[in-house]
């Protein structure tokens, strides 16, 4: 596994404030690793490199101004409430929330503000065992989202570059006084091909999906399963290439081996990057924005799209509560493999 860039040699480590493309950032490196956050624009992580060997994991913007008008679809945007709630509609606990729609085509609330929004630098460093920024975003009175949806709470997210590749601590902190509904989801953007030499028929993907959801013509789920198409078993089982279709796809999480993950290979050079999300997140979407043939999104989600809105067993859609004063925690993390000398 090669987890460490620099393996043999002491690491150079650093976590400052910086630029990226014009907008403010904070930057992690730890040894041929590199990162950047974007704090005043939804606390995204926006890049994830390996310098000495040219890969760039996450799609970063090409033009900024575009990016910055619609900040879903590059590096790894939070998003809560996550994906889509019809015609704006959010019923939670006996209550009913209306949010305005924002996706005309489908007439639905898509992706919520968080990923749009700015973020707090809580703090960042750096050290032999890794550089770090811990970023948080507050919803409480004031905030355009507590208008729709009254609870306050607290989302925080620290970015770990260490030998072990990227890691991602999230906790959701609920400081209302009624129970929270988890709704979170990150729509990461991979790209593959991730190395410069290599094409996307050199990529294979594997994630971990269970069943498919049908999805009606408004992108919103029936309850109902679809059988798989051979391909996805071969994502399921083995890895398809990317693109083999395009994609815009609702799936249950069912972990293999004990892990829920994506895996995309690049077969030209031999290396895997692994995207390790944990067992917290019941749900893929997996969207290839039409079969482009640069970038993919396995993006992991703790409930199913809608949830809160169906008739379904909570458990099913992976719908629960944070109780007052409670934490809910995940991690994930992206790192690579070198799959010819098996380190």
């Amino acid at each position: 596994m090669s987890m460490n860039p620099n393996a043999g040699t002491p690491p150079v480590y650093e976590a400052r404030r910086g630029d990226y493309n014009g907008q403010e950032a904070v930057w992690l490196r730890y040894g041929d690793y590199e990162a950047a956050a974007l704090p005043e624009i939804g606390g995204n992580l926006i890049a994830f490199r390996d310098t000495k060997r040219g890969f760039r994991f996450l799609r970063e913007p090409e033009e900024m101004d575009a990016f910055v008008a619609d900040p879903g679809t590059h590096g790894i945007p939070p998003l809560f409430p996550p994906n889509r709630y019809d015609g704006g509609q959010l019923n939670w606990n006996g209550e009913e929330y209306k949010f305005p729609v924002n996706e005309e085509a489908t007439g639905n609330f898509l992706h919520g503000y968080l990923h749009t929004l700015p973020w707090e630098v809580e703090a960042f460093g750096a050290s032999e065992a890794g550089s770090f920024v811990s970023l948080s975003h507050r919803v409480g009175e004031g905030h355009k989202m507590y208008e729709y949806f009254p609870y306050a709470f607290t989302l925080r997210i620290r970015y770990t570059l260490s030998s072990l590749g990227l890691e991602q601590d999230v906790t959701l902190f609920n400081e209302s006084g009624r129970k929270l509904p988890a709704l979170l989801a990150f729509h990461t953007a991979l790209n593959a091909p991730f190395a410069e030499e290599s094409s996307s028929e050199d990529c294979r993907i594997k994630v971990t999906i269970g069943q498919r959801r049908e999805l009606d013509g408004r992108m919103l789920p029936t309850g109902d399963f679809q059988p798989l198409e051979e391909w996805e078993e071969e994502m399921r089982e083995s890895g398809v290439n990317p693109y083999v279709d395009s994609m815009d796809n609702h799936y249950t999480a069912v972990p293999q081996g004990g892990r829920n993950r994506a895996e995309i290979t690049d077969t030209k050079i031999g290396v895997k990057v692994v995207y390790d999300v944990g067992t917290s997140y019941r749900h893929w979407m997996i969207w290839n924005s039409g079969a482009g043939g640069s970038f993919i999104c396995p993006e992991p989600q703790v409930n199913l799209v809608n949830a809160p809105n169906l008739s379904l067993p909570s458990e099913n859609m992976g719908l629960f509560a944070v109780e007052p004063g409670e934490i809910w925690q995940a991690n994930s993390r992206i790192y690579t493999v070198d799959l010819a000398s098996g380190v």
